[in-house]
């Protein structure tokens, strides 16, 4: 049996289910078979490791956390795929202890009828719970990475247009660098499509021209340089003949 960690008294209901729904969901998705008690809150489970996948096993605890933490158990199964991680943010490291001084901030990050929370997940594509003191993101590693910032600059007092307005520069940078990144694999990619393709040993050819033209000279140590400089093309042929 393994230990994966302890939720609220009042999410131990979420995470079961009704008639233990969501816990067998769970249970079918992970392998494992888990043990909760209702008057603690740990959570427990017992893996088949002869059938488990190890990747799973390591992410659940995760999973088990982030459903204690607010979020929805189907949301929360996106954690058990291999590019989806969780991160959380403690509003008491920002604001302290006091009560009213967490609820001001959790305010800032839900917005008027959840508006501000509801725009950095359209931004960035990654799923935000706020629960008590904590604040709960998940998402691939691009979405954590722009809104990450995001949410610490909302917890040290920025305000929303500045933050709002700096997701949507880092969300038009990650386009332009994929858009980049397209582009280059394009030109990897010419000497195998078009009007290249239509003509077999054209791209060959090519190289070949350049070397001739190029100023750095032969590596006459070098038996495949000194080869490819003697080699005739198809159509060139050596004639011997007596003056």
């Amino acid at each position: 049996m393994e230990h994966l960690a302890r939720i609220p008294k009042d999410r131990i209901a979420v995470l079961i289910g009704k008639r233990g729904s969501t816990r067998k969901l769970i249970e079918k998705a992970c392998g494992g078979l888990l043990q909760i008690d209702s008057q603690s809150g740990e959570v427990n489970i017992t893996w088949d490791l002869e059938n488990s996948d190890p990747i799973i096993r390591m992410k659940m605890p995760d999973l088990i956390m982030s459903i204690g933490r607010g979020l929805a158990p189907k949301r929360a199964l996106q954690l058990l795929n291999d590019d989806i991680f969780l991160k959380m943010y403690d509003i008491r490291e920002w604001v302290g202890r006091q009560p009213n001084q967490i609820r001001r901030m959790r305010s800032r990050l839900i917005g008027t009828n959840g508006r501000i929370r509801s725009l950095i997940e359209e931004l960035t594509g990654c799923e935000i719970s706020i629960y008590g003191s904590t604040v709960l993101i998940i998402g691939d590693d691009q979405s954590l990475a722009i809104a990450g910032p995001a949410i610490e600059g909302i917890l040290r007092g920025s305000e929303h247009g500045t933050v709002l307005y700096g997701l949507e520069q880092d969300k038009r940078k990650q386009r332009i660098q994929s858009r980049s990144l397209d582009s280059h694999q394009d030109r990897i990619d010419e000497p195998n499509s078009g009007f290249n393709a239509l003509v077999p040993g054209l791209a060959e050819a090519r190289r070949k021209a350049s070397r001739k033209f190029t100023n750095s000279p032969v590596n006459i140590q070098s038996e495949d340089d000194i080869s490819e400089m003697l080699e005739l093309a198809d159509d060139e042929e050596i004639l011997y003949e007596e003056e």
